[in-house]
């Protein structure tokens, strides 16, 4: 993989495919990492990470949210095997036919209505593209669809609610998946599976994947106490709530309930999975090193080099096929990429650049020549 030194504001390595006329006609120039220079008040890691899914942040995104809300349908997908994930499908009202679908993943103990996924659905819609955004099992008010627990491995669930979506809301339309944290893991990780499970998938973007879960575990522990402290508060509530919805399965005793970060993760897995232990368990999620390099579809990984819960030298490590990107900036903490004083996030605008780029020819096709063409 080629790499430019860092200038003394950003570190960027990054892979460009051709630019066709068609998607320059829309964005003459993409934004790179080197162009993310937010305001010195603003390039702290844990300023950035903070106000990415602040309550200030999520009121200032208040319009956008609701052009969002306001038309979404709300489906529960069939997943194969009795799994069934919920998500909201919103069509887009700014072009005459939609440009194409994108799917939006959360993080880990966030949802379809986490701000960072809402702002960016809604400026996709303002560029033409309908937006399907799914919640994972056992986030947002979905803990009563499924018995088990949600954990990270779950991916082949995930692959069929693509599929899914593509089946009911994109035939014909071109197709991209963008995620952040965890999901920018699964949507790299969907990507990878896509052409054997019949997903006509036109491009991914991740935003701050996690690369190595055991590393990243060890940031977490090692890091401010308030993110640890974080997670495991909304993931205590997210279990408990799956106990009072299944009193009957012995989930976990107290003591394992109060347990740390790394305790309650091995309880889960010895007690809820057939992994056998915690590496096993990490290793079952990694995109770590080689395990992207047979991906076949164009793609994107943005991250900061000052992420404080994924560390930078993961990506540095990563083997990647020509069509994929990968752009550090030197700020935005963790899926922050806070421009100004807006709170308006770079991330979004970055993730739209390279959708458009990347469906725009495609899109155009399908709407000459109809669906087969598109997914031919």
């Amino acid at each position: 993989m080629a790499k430019t030194e860092p200038a003394a504001s950003h570190l960027r390595i990054a892979r460009h495919g051709a630019c066709d006329a068609a998607a320059r006609a829309d964005r003459s120039h993409l934004t790179t990492a080197a162009d993310f220079q937010p305001p010195r008040l603003l390039r702290n890691r844990h300023v950035q990470s903070v106000l990415a899914s602040s309550s200030l942040r999520r009121w200032l995104s208040m319009r956008g949210r609701d052009a969002l809300e306001r038309d979404a349908t709300t489906h529960i997908l069939d997943c194969g095997d009795g799994v069934r994930l919920q998500g909201f499908h919103t069509r887009q009202r700014a072009l005459d036919a939609a440009r194409g679908l994108v799917v939006l993943l959360h993080g880990w103990e966030g949802s379809a209505r986490s701000t960072y996924v809402v702002s960016t659905g809604a400026r996709l819609l303002d560029e033409g593209f309908d937006v399907f955004r799914l919640n994972l099992r056992d986030h947002g008010d979905t803990h009563h669809l499924n018995r088990d627990l949600f954990h990270s491995c779950r991916i082949e669930e995930v692959v069929g609610a693509v599929r899914a979506v593509q089946q009911q809301f994109g035939q014909g339309s071109p197709l991209a998946i963008a995620g952040f944290s965890l999901g920018g893991n699964f949507a790299l990780r969907v990507a990878l599976r896509a052409p054997a499970a019949g997903i006509a998938l036109g491009y991914a973007a991740a935003v701050c994947p996690v690369v190595s879960p055991a590393a990243g575990l060890f940031r977490l522990e090692a890091g401010p106490w308030f993110y640890q402290s974080y997670f495991l508060r909304k993931w205590r509530g997210s279990l408990r709530r799956k106990q009072a919805l299944f009193p009957d399965v012995d989930w976990f005793a107290p003591a394992e309930l109060a347990g740390n970060l790394r305790e309650l993760t091995r309880a889960l897995v010895l007690r809820h999975t057939d992994y056998g232990s915690l590496d096993r368990y990490l290793d079952g999620y990694s995109i770590a090193g080689d395990i992207l390099k047979d991906l076949r579809i164009p793609a994107t990984i943005l991250t900061a080099a000052d992420d404080p819960l994924i560390p930078v030298d993961a990506f540095r490590a990563l083997e990647l096929p020509p069509q994929v990107e990968l752009d550090v900036t030197a700020y935005g903490g963790h899926c922050g990429f806070i421009r100004d004083f807006s709170l308006r996030s770079f991330a979004e605008d970055y993730i739209v650049e390279r959708v458009l780029r990347h469906l725009c020819p495609a899109a155009e096709a399908a709407l000459q020549t109809g669906p087969t063409a598109a997914l031919a």
